[in-house]
C-alpha cells in the first residue's frame, strides 16, 4: 500500500483530495513544521487495524507461532517484602 505526504496547508486546500485518496485505500500523511503529525485513512482500514488490537491476551497467545512452547504463568506465592512506612 503506497502513501502520500501532504504539507498541513496543502492538506487543508485539498482536504477532499486528500480524503478520496485515503478512501481509495492509501494513507495519506500530513507533516506540520516538516514532521509527521497526523495519517488519514479509511473508516473501514481504521476499524480493521482496531479490531486487530481488540483480541484478548488469550487470543493473542493462542495465535502464536510457537504453539509448543511452554510457558510458566504460576505467580509466586511468598507475600512480597515488608516495608515500613
Amino acid at each position: 500500500m503506497d502513501s502520500a505526504t501532504w504539507q498541513l496547508q496543502h492538506a487543508k486546500n485539498r482536504f477532499s483530495e486528500v480524503v478520496d485518496r485515503a478512501l481509495a485505500g492509501t494513507p495519506q500523511w500530513v507533516t506540520r513544521r516538516g514532521r509527521s503529525a497526523v495519517c488519514v485513512v479509511s473508516a473501514r482500514d481504521y476499524e480493521q487495524l482496531m479490531a486487530r488490537c481488540r483480541r484478548s491476551l488469550k487470543a493473542v497467545l493462542r495465535s502464536s507461532p510457537h504453539p509448543d512452547l511452554e510457558i510458566d504463568v504460576r505467580r509466586e506465592p511468598s507475600p512480597g517484602r515488608e516495608v515500613e512506612l
